[in-house]
């Protein structure tokens, strides 16, 4: 089995949830606990990309963005520049129903030309669930130097590998931001 490091994004405003998405509840157990259930088999090392102290009850490492309010973009910066591996898993803290069965798929289609590999299904590409070499982070930077956040925009700058995955498993990419999207998620328990 594959290892790579591992970076969990629980930055960001959470103004529609109106609380820390990480810690929203599914199943009675926080989201970010989930992703670390689903990363651990395979993880060499964990950290939390996060400026608040909530997640301090967990024992993995904790980094705060080094450019503040730079979005995904910013964060992942920030995870890459702390991480001592080349190869790195970015998980957004929002996606509970993420296993590790599909987050090994994403390992073992890697290419090793590729600076950044990430899923697409039938809807759009998913740039938040990914694997991200640290030779992106001058693209990284740049981005960050000229305000440009724009996730997709950075994923067509760079040598991209884009998985494409059934409907079957679209539904673990599914990212909940509102207080409505938790209860229909905790209501339907998939």
């Amino acid at each position: 089995m594959k290892t790579i490091a591992v970076s969990i994004l629980c930055g960001g405003k959470s103004s529609r949830m109106q609380s820390e998405k990480g810690l929203a509840l599914y199943q009675g157990i926080p989201f970010i606990e989930h992703i670390i259930k689903a990363v651990l088999p395979f993880a060499t090392e964990i950290q939390l990309i996060t400026n608040t102290t909530d997640y301090d009850y967990l024992e993995y490492k904790k980094i705060k963005d080094i450019e503040l309010d730079k979005g995904p973009i910013g964060g992942i910066y920030s995870a890459l520049t702390h991480s001592s591996s080349e190869l790195n898993l970015i998980v957004s803290c929002d996606v509970p129903l993420i296993s590790t069965e599909l987050l090994l798929e994403l390992l073992e289609k890697h290419q090793e030309n590729a600076t950044v590999t990430v899923f697409a299904d039938r809807e759009r590409i998913h740039p938040l669930i990914g694997i991200y070499c640290k030779k992106v982070l001058p693209i990284l930077k740049d981005a960050i130097v000229n305000s440009n956040l724009r996730m997709m925009e950075m994923i067509h700058n760079v040598d991209a590998q884009i998985i494409k995955v059934g409907d079957d498993k679209s539904n673990q990419f599914r990212n909940i931001n509102t207080i409505a999207e938790l209860n229909e998620l905790n209501t339907n328990l998939s």
